[in-house]
């Protein structure tokens, strides 16, 4: 880590001491560049290897197994992108892997010059300029629906009276001394993302229109722009976490474990903000979190510095933040969802046409019913109506469930069932008191529906790193989408500006911030 030159010792000794760590550290983390880059040699090495013995009968057997090593080769290619520091110089890194001569890019694509054309008066003498030659820097983007090449050209001038030399500065890139244009790597991280394309598929499908791009190179691009994105994911992140109340949920997500040669089950956490069904001024926001495993530490990590009321199931590890400590109230106020009550008593109706479970269905749905008459209202109105209307529909139940446990066998699901609701029912019953909450934990569980879809095409993470980077790059899509913005659209305006913008001023950046242009809004 640098440090800045006020801060070094005075002491000749405490200097010494200080290189030492500093040049220890940089040996480590090239170390590590090492070990990773030897790894994505072997697993290209097994991946070719894998390719010659594809016909014959186990061929789709082997097609499943280099899809995986392609997805975890390119998951350790996005590590080494990320890992590299983007002020490092070229030779710093060149241990790693060899830097390959620039390919032309290809002709047939259309190009649009942008003339970055200095001042027309010498800025040291105030004389005639004359133009004396030019650089040219060519970036490939992607424009929706086509590649296009964008010609940044650079005209040289020189001061007819003086001759001092003047010419534009190259405006900045997402990815320094990189080719990709903003749009490029917009469409690059949407389609990984968003339409759960991996990149080595992202390859095939773009050489089909005859741009040579191949998965490393995508997977570098993939790794440097989450790295330069990361301040806009923990501004979002600050945003959640000072709600007054947040909904939660986790969902399992394949990690590809090589040393052991199958998939290990992380875990992918979702955290919603969203005050709009009561009519709140805050903006909807979505953060996202991966953990190697389900443990409660890490929910209760993530929410370390939440303070308000938590919507999620009963799952055991938020129970720690539930209690109460030192005499001290909870920081989180636990609060239940009626779908998954619902959910217990439909399985055991659907199972054995239980008329109890029939008749709580029933009362559930009536419950429902005053939700639709309150949605969109302000809080204070949804509290009068719940009261009015939900309150004597939800202490009659109690009342019957109390009534039917004793006649029923003690190991039965309808039984697990109402001890489960039973339980719960103190945060069940909290929704009626305050018309923020909502009566049902749904809001979360829209937002693990695409992660699932993700897994449906065949996608999961390559490594724990890129199960961070996956809830990263989430965090940043989804809101856009709560916010009714294209995704697509946000990111390329964000990858254009973000690389010269102030990082004090990065909330400037946030879906709700940026403006409104009419190609930022998604399709109502």
């Amino acid at each position: 880590m640098p440090i800045e030159g006020a801060l070094l010792p005075d002491d000749p000794e405490a200097l010494r001491a200080l290189i030492a760590a500093q040049a220890a550290e940089l040996a480590a983390a090239r170390a590590g560049l090492v070990a990773k880059a030897l790894e994505i040699e072997t697993l290209k090495l097994q991946i070719a290897r894998l390719r010659r013995q594809t016909f014959g009968r186990s061929s789709e057997k082997l097609g499943h197994v280099i899809g995986q090593l392609e997805l975890s080769l390119e998951e350790l290619e996005e590590d080494q992108a990320a890992g590299e520091r983007p002020d490092e110089p070229a030779a710093a890194t060149s241990e790693v892997k060899r830097r390959r001569g620039r390919r032309r890019l290809p002709e047939h694509l259309p190009r649009t010059d942008v003339v970055h054309a200095p001042s027309c008066v010498c800025p040291a003498c105030g004389g005639a300029m004359r133009k004396v030659g030019e650089d040219v820097t060519e970036t490939l983007d992607y424009i929706p629906g086509r590649f296009e090449v964008i010609r940044h050209v650079r005209p040289a001038f020189s001061c007819r009276r003086c001759e001092t030399m003047a010419q534009a500065p190259m405006p900045s890139l997402p990815i320094d001394r990189g080719r990709p244009g903003p749009g490029l790597l917009a469409h690059v991280l949407v389609s990984k993302y968003c339409d759960h394309l991996p990149l080595y598929r992202q390859a095939q499908i773009y050489a089909r229109e005859g741009i040579d791009l191949d998965r490393a190179t995508l997977a570098d691009w993939v790794g440097k722009a989450a790295w330069l994105l990361q301040p806009l994911v923990d501004a979002i992140g600050r945003h959640v976490m000072a709600a007054g109340k947040l909904h939660a949920d986790d969902t399992p997500v394949p990690v590809l474990d090589p040393g052991r040669g199958r998939t290990k089950t992380g875990r992918l956490w979702v955290y919603l903000r969203d005050d709009r069904p009561h009519a709140g001024p805050a903006p909807p926001a979505v953060l996202y979190r991966y953990s190697p495993d389900r443990k409660g530490e890490h929910p209760r990590a993530h929410l370390a510095c939440f303070r308000g009321l938590l919507q999620a199931d009963g799952y055991a590890g938020f129970d720690d933040l539930y209690a109460a400590k030192k005499r001290q109230p909870p920081a989180v106020v636990e609060v239940a969802c009626w779908a998954h009550v619902r959910r217990k008593f439909y399985d055991v109706h659907q199972a054995t046409r239980s008329p109890m479970a029939e008749d709580v269905l029933k009362r559930i749905g009536e419950l429902y019913d005053v939700e639709d008459a309150a949605r969109g209202l302000p809080a204070d109105r949804r509290r009068l109506i719940r009261q009015e209307k939900a309150t004597p529909l939800i202490d009659e139940p109690a009342a019957v469930l109390d009534a039917m446990l004793p006649k029923l066998p003690g190991k039965s699901e309808l039984a697990a069932a109402i001890r489960y609701a039973r339980n719960l029912w103190t945060a069940l019953r909290r929704y009626l008191d305050d018309g923020r909450l909502e009566i049902d934990n749904n809001a979360a569980e829209r937002q693990i529906r695409p992660l699932a879809l993700g897994r449906k095409n065949y996608l999961f993470a390559g490594s724990d790193t890129g199960g961070d980077r996956a809830a990263a790059l989430y965090t940043l899509i989804q809101t856009a989408k709560l916010n009714r913005l294209d995704p697509e659209a946000y990111l390329r305006d964000v990858l254009t500006r973000i690389a010269d913008h102030p990082i004090n001023r990065i909330g400037d950046l946030l879906p709700w911030n940026i403006g409104e242009p009419e190609q930022h809004r998604a399709a109502a």
